[in-house]
């Protein structure tokens, strides 16, 4: 009852619309608006029902189609206007969803003729004037509703059988397949294809569906070669864009081109059907190979059509060469910017690489090097597409997946011979295209991660037999060597190069450091360089232990010299390594722990890492005549091809016999280069061996610390970066753990490159930068380092460069105990001038008039102290030294017990004994002492500086007979010839000013002062007549740079007096003559930094004596006059300075 109630219900809604529609079926002018306003309603009405899951009978659908068919047979077709056309087309195509599986074949065949003619343009023919596209893509989508095939679900009547859908497709199909409806097929593809290039976006999509059911379902067997060239051009052109504004398509209008060229070409020249008709022959078994080899094709039941074109040998061979230019020609959309385009492209080159294995075999290499290229897309739909097909193929049970392998392997090899070609000509884009093929086909080698796809293991054989011994590394080996060249890299500035770890970085912290990269000499694309790094690494991961072999034969022609080749060879071998051992050099996360290292890649790393540990100081100084011999020879060779860039000088007249030849722009031996991938090779050996690599700390650690210490950014950039990299493997946090873990192996390959059979002169640095690397923490093991320093300056003093180095040593030492906080000693334990305390005026006044009043007043007490000891203040004590305590033992009836030994507080004269850091400085100190009169201005310096430093670690008592024996020769720097030693004197003067200023009170003044007054002078006589010297206005104070001999000097000197004047008794008369000498320090044209620091002189001055301060600086602005008249000086611009210093 439901039902029919709601059929009543939807046949009164349609008859509302379909009888007016038949009373108006013939159409004039005034009838067009309500016709037009009828068939939209309809539309509405059909849509609503099929929305609402309306199962349409077949009598509703008759009873709305008649008076369709009525405007149609009772009116001329082109007189038709396109809008009601369009109408009725879509109402046809809402009728043909449910219709499809109750219409007769002429119901059927008349629709799909009108479709067609309405694409084709039949329908107007003479008017000169086409429909319009809204009315083709109607026309186009009833078409689709007639021919799409139905799933057996979507029956509307529910029937159980399930072959129905498949009958009702099969009776459309074999009716189209017809020699009778065969020229209606062919006329309807022909206009699909014309309206598939059109530019309007629906019409293209819609009649790119359409033509793909056709290709597949509609077409006979036979006449799908003689449509094969015209659909492949015109899909070809669609797919392509050619003709668009833009000159590319849409991914989903890509896909589908594609899909229609994939349907016609297996249909036409598929394996399957050229072998049932003869064209192939198909070798299965071993009776089809001893069949005879003739082509016997099977006879067709069915008669051959006029319009047929039968497949023969010669007509495959001819169709397969058109195929191949044309799918050629659909290279570019490996560089599409869609996914959609990209996936179609793959599904496409996927259907034809399997279903054309025997009939078109010259285009499998263009196929697979499709999805290769795919493969490694940026989209991870595409490149899962990808490999995906790949594999499914190469693992199908059909026969063709070993004619595909090998295919694949041949690829391989040709891209592998080619890629030297490619490197000379700078083709960027081709050397990146084939090392991307090249990963591609090694990634294909293992299993994805989350993928049940199996891994394709003929391809690691395969690779494993190209990198093993009998892959004849030595033939491809040279030729690719011979081309991968390398530039000499330029200055590298580095977030933490060697320079800033030695001045300014913290080394406890951990920093991830990069390596340097190289530059290829002829791949200018960044993308191109790491395509051929990917490319090694997948080669060797795919190989894995096979690969040795090839790395070996790398790393000897590596360490065979130092030329263009043999980096190249230490290039490819850490590449190759990398990838054999699982391990990147780029990614320092990458530490998980990695299974399937066999015993022989440990046993290799191993040995690696010692051989380049011993030949790191053989290649110091090598010659390599035979490496460049060798270069020359190859550079002969390859004469085809010359890339010449830049400008090359000629020197001299030509044709005289003096014309210097140019020198060629790129150099034969690259020692940098060489020692970077050296380090990155020590690296890489790290990451397999892992915790296993500590013991090659005894031969590593050298090489390492050695290439930091370089003068040159890359090699230095390449150690840090090595070390950081090695600390990362080991398991350490910084770098400054592992050095200290393993100090004694560092300390001992030191030594041994010290010793009178192997000396070294950057073992020095090497142990300079090891002190500066551990830190703080060296003072456990600082005892060892300086006694190593004193016996090899016991044996080598006579050699400057290793005292100063051994020097340097010492004071790194010593700074790393100076920077420990815990290490200083507190400025209590100073016997240090700290200045008067300060008294206010007013409370000094009332003290003296209380004392004025009672100045004469007499008591026995007071005679009584006057008697016993003289007027003192009350910092002298009034009792002996721990008196009290005797008095209170007097006072007990018991005698006190012993209760320990003295403390070393009961005291005030009594130190503590000293620590090991401090026993360990004092013996530094007592033994450099001798070195402040070397002949080397450096070493001076360093000395001079190691005891400043030394100053706020060490007690009196220990300082205080060092500093006194060298007193004469710390006052001769002073008259250095070099102003870096002076200012080195300087600073140790301060430093102890500073901290023991009672020691130094009469040395300052009667010693130091002098010095520094003469030297003002001659300083200022040199300032009057130096270019460099500040003049405005006639006064010259300074110099303009900061970097000048002058200005440091002024500084130091004037540091110097700081600390003197805060932490020395002052003298009057000396007092005075510093205020009145650094005036002109206050001098607005002064240097800043001399501003700066003349301010903070004149304030620690103020701390003492302050009223001789005022009255020099106010004398020298004309504040006050009288006999301090003759200290004015209008011409100096201090007022602002003197203002900040009297606060005023």
């Amino acid at each position: 009852m439901e039902n029919v109630a709601a059929t009543q219900s939807a046949f009164q809604r349609l008859k509302i619309s379909c009888v007016p529609l038949l009373a108006n079926s013939l159409l004039t002018p005034t009838t067009i608006p309500s016709v037009s306003k009828l068939l939209s309603d309809l539309h509405g009405t059909l849509t609503h029902l099929q929305a609402t899951s309306y199962v349409f009978a077949p009598a509703t659908i008759s009873y709305v189609f008649f008076p369709l068919s009525s405007l149609l047979r009772r009116n001329d077709l082109p007189s038709i206007p396109d809008r009601i056309l369009e109408q009725i087309l879509n109402i046809l195509g809402v009728l043909c969803e449910p219709w499809w599986w109750d219409m007769d074949v002429t119901a059927w065949e008349q629709v799909f003729m009108l479709c067609s003619a309405i694409l084709g343009g039949i329908d107007r023919k003479g008017k000169g004037k086409d429909r319009d596209e809204e009315t083709k893509v109607a026309a186009a989508t009833c078409l689709w509703s007639l021919l799409r095939e139905r799933a057996p679900d979507s029956d509307p009547s529910g029937a159980a059988n399930l072959d129905r859908a498949r009958s009702v497709f099969g009776t459309y199909q074999k009716h189209a397949q017809s020699v009778k409806f065969l020229p209606v097929i062919g006329q309807t593809l022909n206009a699909l294809m014309v309206t598939a290039e059109s530019s309007h976006l629906p019409l293209q999509r819609v009649s790119l569906k359409v033509l793909s059911v056709m290709m597949k379902d509609y077409l006979p067997d036979s006449f799908v070669p003689s449509v094969l060239p015209g659909t492949i051009s015109s899909m070809s052109k669609v797919a392509l864009g050619t003709g668009t504004q833009r000159g590319w398509a849409n991914g989903d209008i890509v896909a589908t081109a594609l899909l229609v060229m994939q349907h016609a070409i297996i249909r036409a020249v598929g394996d399957d059907i050229c072998a049932r008709e003869g064209a192939v022959r198909s070798v299965d078994n071993l009776e089809d190979l001893l069949g005879g080899g003739s082509r016997r094709p099977i006879p067709s039941d069915h008669p051959r059509s006029p319009y047929s074109t039968q497949r023969t040998e010669s007509w495959l061979k001819g169709t397969a060469s058109q195929l191949h230019i044309a799918l050629n020609a659909l290279s570019p959309l490996v560089k599409h910017q869609t996914p959609a385009a990209l996936v179609g492209l793959a599904t496409f080159a996927a259907s034809i690489l399997s279903a054309t294995t025997l009939t078109v075999p010259q285009s499998q290499p263009l196929l697979l090097s499709f999805l290769l290229s795919l493969q490694a897309s940026p989209f991870e739909r595409v490149s899962s597409q990808a490999d995906t097909s790949l594999r499914q193929i190469l693992t199908s049970p059909s026969s063709s997946r070993h004619h595909i392998f090998q295919v694949l392997l041949q690829i391989s090899r040709d891209n592998l011979a080619a890629l030297p070609r490619l490197l000379l000509s700078h083709a960027d884009s081709k050397v990146e295209h084939v090392a991307t093929m090249l990963e591609a086909v090694c990634r294909l080698a293992t299993s994805p991660h989350d993928s049940s796809l199996p891994a394709i293991s003929a391809i690691s054989s395969g690779v494993g037999k190209l990198l093993g011994p009998h892959g004849g590394v030595e033939k491809w080996g040279w030729s690719l060597l011979s081309t991968l060249e390398f530039t000499n890299p330029p200055v590298i500035v580095m977030q933490t190069s060697a320079a800033q770890l030695l001045l300014e970085s913290d080394p406890s912290a951990a920093h991830v450091v990069p390596f340097p990269e190289l530059t290829f000499r002829h791949v200018s694309s960044r993308s191109a360089g790491e395509a051929l790094e990917r490319m090694f690494r997948a080669l060797g991961a795919t190989a894995g232990e096979e690969s040795l072999f090839t790395i070996e034969w790398f790393v000897d022609v590596g360490q065979s010299g130092m030329g263009k080749r043999a980096v190249a060879a230490l290039w490819c071998a850490c590449r190759l390594l990398e990838g054999a051992g699982r391990v990147s050099l780029e990614s320092p996360a990458f530490f998980a722990s990695v299974t399937g290292r066999g015993r022989r890649l440990e046993k290799f790393a191993r040995d690696l890492a010692r051989r380049i540990a011993e030949s790191w100081d053989e290649w110091e100084d090598e010659e390599q005549p035979h490496d460049a011999e060798q270069t020359a020879s190859a550079a002969d060779e390859n004469t085809l091809i010359e890339h010449v860039q830049g400008l090359v000088t000629v020197r001299g007249v030509p044709g005289t016999d003096n014309t210097i030849p140019a020198p060629s722009p790129h150099s034969t031996v690259q020692p940098l280069i060489h020692r970077a991938l050296s380090l990155q090779l020590l690296a890489i050996t790290a990451g397999i061996l892992e915790a296993r690599f500590l013991p090659l700390l005894l031969h590593v650690l050298y090489p390492v610390l050695h290439g930091i210490v370089s003068e040159t950014s890359i090699v230095s950039a390449s150690a840090l970066a090595a070390l950081s990299f090695i600390t990362n493997s080991t398991s350490y946090a910084t770098p400054a753990n592992l050095l200290l873990s393993n100090f004694d192996y560092a300390l001992d390959s030191v030594s041994r490159r010290l010793t009178r059979r192997w000396l070294d002169v950057d073992a020095t640095k090497v142990l300079a930068v090891l002190v500066r690397l551990v830190g703080r923490d060296v003072v456990q093991k600082a005892g060892d380092v300086v006694e190593e320093c004193f016996d090899r300056l016991d044996e080598y003093h006579g050699y400057e460069i290793i005292v100063d180095g051994l020097v340097e040593v010492l004071g790194e030492v010593v700074k790393a105990i100076e920077e420990d906080e815990d290490n200083r000693l507190p400025r209590e334990s100073r016997s240090t001038f700290r200045g008067p305390s300060l008294v206010d005026d007013a409370r000094r006044l009332d003290s003296f008039v209380e004392w004025f009043k009672h100045r004469h007043d007499t008591n026995a007490d007071d005679d009584l102290a006057a008697d016993s000891e003289p007027t003192r203040d009350s910092s002298y004590p009034r009792e002996a030294w721990g008196k009290e305590n005797e008095d209170a033992a007097d006072s007990d009836d018991e005698p006190a017990e012993k209760t320990g030994p003295a403390r070393p507080g009961d005291d005030p004269f009594e130190e503590a004994p000293p620590t090991p850091t401090q026993a360990l400085t004092t013996q530094i100190v007592s033994r450099s002492v001798f070195f402040l009169t070397h002949g080397s201005p450096t070493v001076r310096a360093r000395i001079l500086l190691l005891l400043a430093r030394s100053v706020p670690v060490l007690p009196e008592s220990a300082l205080l007979p060092s500093v006194h024996h060298a007193w004469p020769f710390i006052l001769n720097r002073l008259a250095d010839a070099e102003t870096f030693v002076v200012s080195a004197a300087a600073a140790l003067i301060a430093a102890l000013a500073e901290h023991v200023g009672d020691f130094m009170a009469q040395r300052v003044w009667d010693d130091v002062w002098p010095r520094f007054r003469e030297l003002l002078r001659r300083l200022d006589r040199a300032d009057a007549t130096s270019a460099l010297a500040k003049r405005t206005g006639g006064v010259g104070v300074g110099t303009e740079s900061a970097y000048t001999h002058s200005h440091r000097l002024y500084r130091a000197i004037i540091m110097t007096m700081t600390a003197a004047a805060r932490g020395v008794q002052p003298h009057d008369a000396a007092t005075w003559e510093v205020v009145v000498l650094f005036r002109r320090f206050l001098h607005a044209q002064a240097h800043e930094e001399l501003q700066v620091c003349a301010r903070e002189l004149y304030v620690a001055l103020c701390e003492n004596n302050e009223d001789a301060v005022w009255l020099g600086l106010a004398a020298t602005v004309g504040w006050v006059g009288g006999s301090v008249a003759f200290l004015a000086e209008p011409k100096w611009d201090i007022e602002r300075n003197i203002r900040m210093v009297l606060k005023c």
